[in-house]
C-alpha cells in the first residue's frame, strides 16, 4: 500500500515544471556583494515583500529562481483596467476575469553584512531587465486572466508566475519569457 503513494508523494512535492529562472548579467561593475532581487511592489511600485534574491557572482552574472510561492496577501492587488501600469499598456484596457495580482520588479543592493537578506540599512537600487528590445515584466496572478491594451497588447496570464518580454514600438509585441534567455539589468531608472 505505502509503495502507491510514493510516486504520487513525490508528484506533490516536486517543483512545479514551470518554475522560473532568470538569468543574465548587471550592466557596468558591480560592486562586492551585489544581490539582484526580485520584490512584490505595491500599486504604487514601492517594494513590499522581497521574493528572491541571489548574489550577483565575479563576472557581474547571476541566475535567480523564483519559488512556486504566493506573494504576501499586502503585495496583492485586485485586477481591473482601471488599475494596470504594466509596461507597454496603454488605454483602454480590458480584463477578461476577475482576479488577485503581484508585480515583480528587480533591485539590485549591496549586501553589506553578507547575511543574504536585505536590511535597511542596504539601501535598494530599481533595475530594469532588458531583453534584446524589450524589457522583462514578472507578474503573479490568482487566476487565469488576459489583459489586453491599446495598439496590440494582450498577455494571456496562466495562474502563478507569468515571466513575459514587452516590446514597445508603433506595436506593442508581448511574448512569453524562454527560461534561460540571457537578460542584462540595468540599475536607475
Amino acid at each position: 500500500m505505502k509503495t502507491r503513494f510514493l510516486p504520487l508523494a513525490a508528484a506533490l512535492l516536486a517543483p512545479p515544471a514551470g518554475a522560473l529562472t532568470v538569468t543574465g548579467s548587471v550592466a557596468g561593475s558591480a560592486l562586492p556583494e551585489t544581490r539582484v532581487g526580485v520584490w512584490a511592489v505595491s500599486a504604487s511600485g514601492q517594494p513590499v515583500q522581497e521574493v528572491a534574491s541571489v548574489p550577483v557572482t565575479a563576472g557581474g552574472r547571476f541566475r535567480l529562481g523564483l519559488p512556486d510561492t504566493v506573494p504576501a496577501p499586502r503585495a496583492q492587488t485586485p485586477l481591473s483596467a482601471q488599475n494596470v501600469a504594466w509596461p507597454g499598456v496603454l488605454d483602454p484596457v480590458s480584463v477578461s476575469a476577475p482576479a488577485q495580482a503581484a508585480e515583480l520588479k528587480f533591485f539590485t543592493y549591496r549586501d553589506v553584512n553578507r547575511n543574504g537578506t536585505r536590511d535597511e540599512s542596504e539601501e535598494l537600487n530599481e533595475a530594469t531587465a532588458n531583453l534584446g528590445r524589450g524589457t522583462l515584466f514578472v507578474v503573479w496572478v490568482g487566476s487565469d486572466v488576459t489583459v489586453k491594451a491599446n495598439r496590440g497588447y494582450e498577455a494571456a496570464l496562466k495562474r502563478g508566475w507569468n515571466a513575459l518580454v514587452v516590446e514597445v514600438a508603433r506595436a506593442v509585441k508581448v511574448t512569453p519569457y524562454a527560461d534561460g534567455a540571457e537578460v542584462t539589468l540595468r540599475a536607475g531608472r
